[in-house]
């Protein structure tokens, strides 16, 4: 193991990444401007990944796919990808030999020059990360937004100067594996139940994984975080850098704030209007939350209240993300395929003031639904159970809400349009996993959208 290993010294090192998909060909392509010599492995099969695979090929980079062999841990420098445990076997056995394991997110960062804003929570990364970005397009203000949303932070890193700003989604598994990662700007939305299974079903491993977000910064660097969460308000007393909160619930000496049904905001003791709630595009309270979040990295960057006004405005949200899909019959249907967890969903019923049909289940992550009984019980016309939750689903909710079973998401859409009645809303979110029926959260999301839409076409 090097000690204290930084970029400098991986020149004509083997370094191991783990996962060949965005992130592992970015870290691979970025190992290899350094002069590195990068090995790819992955667990799933060679033609699950023929398009990474493809320019790996095109960049004379090793790998492996099927599984991980001895020659992975023939390396000074495991890096994982932001979908691989902390408690895979090969990053355990990897720290078992000594071998020095980083996330994707670091690595890259030790090459980044420009300032970075760094977001995650549970809920709501997605949303503010592509607002922030949008905040700074129409301020024409210089940067790019990557990391978990879909472009690698490594594929953008070397193109960054000085003077740019980097935009990134943050997750929990990225972070578990930071070590000088350091944001100029770090926001915390929120830390609730999620991803139990990885965290031993505890919160405090989980919240101690959030929490690395800030760990590295210092007095002249910000935190804006959640004043409302109470798991947030136990964590950023720890912080060194200056904080700065938002609240949908309370006024604020300094932050953003919901009052009077507008957006204001508190900086450095100056009080700015932002814009009314009413105004935002986006639905539900959760999304002022990110709103506020977002109008404050702005603010902190010099961008003017009156543009932030109208991104806000404009701002149509984020595919997969309480996205409306159409109307059929009088019933208009939502996709929020990105909801993989209990709040997503509470958050997401929030929104609606009519009754829902529910699309809910997939690959549970140790989920606790008695924290969704009430809201089910108050706004939830009936739940169509999915995927290989559907039975804890079902038990759930039974003598709540009356609860169908479905067997394919063709199914499960054709269930909710029988149960809906005019005037009512269908929700696809399903507070899972996708891995059961689908490979990924959005590939989800537009099946559902597809048969909705052939739906409303038959």
């Amino acid at each position: 193991m090097v000690i204290g290993m930084d970029a400098s010294q991986l020149h004509n090192r083997n370094v191991s990444i783990i996962g060949a998909a965005r992130s592992g060909v970015g870290a691979a392509r970025l190992l290899l401007a350094q002069g590195a010599r990068p090995f790819v492995s992955d667990l799933r099969a060679k033609d699950e990944l023929v398009q990474f695979l493809s320019q790996l090929d095109a960049a004379r980079v090793p790998y492996e796919t099927g599984g991980h062999t001895e020659r992975v841990y023939d390396c000074s420098l495991m890096v994982i990808s932001p979908g691989v445990p902390s408690n895979a076997p090969v990053v355990v056995e990897a720290q078992r030999r000594g071998i020095r394991v980083v996330s994707e997110l670091e690595h890259a960062s030790w090459y980044c020059k420009a300032n970075i804003v760094a977001i995650t929570g549970s809920n709501g990364k997605t949303t503010t990360t592509t607002l922030v970005g949008r905040i700074l397009s129409d301020a024409k203000t210089k940067h790019v937004v990557a990391g978990n949303i879909g472009t690698a932070f490594s594929s953008v890193v070397l193109e960054m100067a000085e003077t740019n700003l980097v935009v990134l989604e943050v997750s929990s598994f990225q972070l578990d594996h930071c070590e000088t990662f350091r944001p100029n700007i770090a926001v915390l939305l929120n830390i609730t139940e999620d991803h139990m299974d990885r965290y031993d079903n505890s919160m405090e491993r989980y919240a101690a994984s959030k929490e690395r977000i800030f760990m590295n910064q210092r007095t002249e660097d910000l935190l804006i975080h959640s004043a409302d969460d109470p798991w947030t308000l136990r964590t950023v007393p720890k912080a060194r850098s200056r904080r700065m909160g938002f609240s949908v619930r309370e006024a604020l000496n300094e932050g953003a704030f919901l009052e009077g049904g507008e957006i204001a905001a508190v900086v450095n003791g100056k009080r700015m209007n932002i814009v009314r709630a009413e105004e935002i595009s986006i639905k539900g309270i959760h999304n002022l939350s990110n709103a506020m979040a977002a109008a404050l990295v702005g603010l902190h960057l010099g961008v003017n209240p009156a543009s932030i006004r109208a991104t806000l405005r404009n701002f149509k949200g984020v595919e997969h993300r309480l996205e409306f899909v159409q109307v059929v019959d009088g019933v208009r249907y939502y996709n929020d395929s990105k909801a993989t967890n209990v709040d997503a969903v509470w958050y997401a019923l929030q929104a609606f003031d009519v009754p829902v049909v529910l699309l809910l289940g997939g690959r549970d992550k140790g989920n606790e639904y008695s924290r969704l009984t009430e809201v089910v019980k108050s706004r939830v016309r009936a739940i169509v159970a999915v995927g290989e939750s559907a039975e804890k689903v079902e038990r759930s909710f039974a003598g709540v809400v009356p609860v169908e079973r479905a067997n394919s998401m063709e199914q499960a859409v054709s269930s909710a349009r029988r149960l809906a009645r005019h005037g009512d809303v269908v929700l696809l979110s399903p507070a899972c996993a996708s891995f059961d029926w689908f490979k990924d959260y959005e590939h989800r999301g537009k099946v559902f959208k597809e048969l909705v839409r052939k739906v409303g076409s038959s």
